[in-house]
């Protein structure tokens, strides 16, 4: 079982005050790691921090924009000198925009491209050199059902998840000889912030729930282990690979 410890590990989740990404922070947190908070508000990121606090858990937030590489890079240095070496990152910030492709304004698709996807490499870079000094390491990128499949009005963001699944194998192939880790999580519908106003409509409901084996909506919680699994030593051996936790939805036509 001490293959699947995570005690005292710094984990650095990237948009993690709210959504999949305070779940995650939380669930590793219970599982005894060290788990840096990150996201742009800095009262979401403090009031994150101090319930996490109060349920003795530890974790610290540092605000700081994921799209600013400068920043970024600045952030990653105070991180690993007041905390400790990150022993793994989670690239989990992502943002999503609903509307035809063909209304889609450039703005706006340049937005779901540089948070989804962008931000993975710039963040991944700053932390890997550390990662590549010590010789081991863990990066785990949250990808998504849509890096396999399109439905209509998010093109953009299929695309940018579609390029985070080739970047988990390109960044496998460039750090794995450095005893790093690469892998994704691959999650299908789950109800959060981010798909409630999904999971209110009566036909889109009843429509994912005949779609999906499992017949339900996934809860965020359920996405935990296999983050600890990623993040721990179990999965030494494991490289740029994407795990779906999906109620079985990529496996039935």
């Amino acid at each position: 079982m001490d293959s699947f410890d995570i005690k005292n590990k710094v984990v650095l989740i990237t948009g993690s005050s709210g959504g999949i990404g305070y779940t995650l922070a939380k669930g590793m947190a219970m599982h005894g790691a060290t788990v840096i908070i990150n996201g742009r508000n800095e009262t979401k990121i403090q009031n994150t921090v101090i319930e996490l606090i109060h349920r003795g858990l530890n974790v610290h937030g540092y605000v700081f924009d994921v799209n600013d590489s400068a920043e970024v890079n600045q952030q990653i240095v105070r991180i690993e000198k007041e905390v400790g070496p990150i022993d793994v990152l989670v690239n989990n910030a992502g943002i999503q925009i609903r509307k035809p492709l063909e209304d889609f304004a450039e703005k706006d698709w340049k937005q779901i491209i540089d948070t989804n996807l962008t931000s993975a490499f710039i963040v991944s870079k700053a932390v890997v050199k550390g990662m590549i000094k010590r010789r081991q390491g863990k990066i785990i990128n949250i990808c998504s059902l849509m890096s396999e499949l399109g439905r209509p009005t998010i093109a953009p963001y299929a695309a940018s998840k579609g390029g985070l699944r080739m970047l988990t194998r390109a960044m496998c192939v460039e750090w794995a000889r450095y005893n790093i880790q690469i892998n994704g999580v691959g999650p299908g519908y789950f109800i959060t912030d981010m798909t409630s106003s999904l999971a209110e409509d009566p036909q889109f409901d009843s429509w994912l729930k005949n779609r999906t084996p499992a017949a339900r909506w996934g809860d965020p919680a359920e996405l935990v282990g296999t983050a600890v699994f990623l993040a721990s030593k179990a999965s030494s051996y494991i490289n740029g690979q994407i795990i779906y936790v999906d109620g079985g939805l990529l496996a039935a036509i």
